[in-house]
């Protein structure tokens, strides 16, 4: 199954996010079995990260809880808060290549 994993940043964190970004990226080479797409949000093209989105293949919601035990943003306080919802393609129609 595929979900959407929207994180939402502490707004005065940005120091935690510059400190574990390589550590970020490695445990999502890490994980790219899992989460197969994702990437910063902001609210304008320059502006700072305020959160994150992912496509994530899993069994469960609690599959991904249990996978972001180790993901370094969670770990070391960066995320406000996560939301976890089980995604469907519908537009275009057809199979997704992700």
């Amino acid at each position: 199954m595929l979900f959407m994993v929207r994180f939402t940043d502490h707004p005065d964190r940005l120091a935690v996010r510059q400190a574990h970004t390589a550590g970020h990226a490695a445990w999502l080479a890490e994980h790219a079995d899992q989460v197969r797409i994702g990437g910063p949000l902001r609210q304008d093209p320059d502006g700072a990260a305020v959160g994150a989105m992912w496509l994530v293949e899993a069994g469960s919601a609690a599959e991904i809880e249990s996978l972001l035990a180790s993901e370094p943003f969670w770990v070391n306080g960066l995320r406000a808060g996560v939301e976890i919802l089980l995604w469907t393609k519908v537009v275009p129609a057809g199979p997704a290549t992700l």
